[in-house]
């Protein structure tokens, strides 16, 4: 279980780097993949009592909440 989180937060990242540093039409979903990962990170971060690893992966969280918001927005018009 703790090797399947951690590669899948690792592959997730990785897959989330890649489409938004493409600049491509899908690259905003980018935000939605470091979101995986983040939920990966801080269930390992739980598990082996990794609170530094918790809190940044909480604050990453909040950015890629933003970077949905102002995705949404620039898709709906302001």
């Amino acid at each position: 279980m703790m090797a399947l989180l951690e590669w899948f937060g690792a592959a997730t990242g990785i897959i989330g780097a890649l489409l938004l540093a493409a600049n491509i039409r899908l690259s905003p979903w980018a935000f939605v993949i470091y979101l995986l990962s983040c939920a990966a990170w801080i269930a390992f971060g739980v598990l082996t009592s990794a609170p530094g690893l918790v809190a940044m992966q909480t604050v990453f969280v909040a950015t890629n909440m933003l970077g949905i918001a102002g995705w949404c927005e620039s898709r709906l018009g302001k």
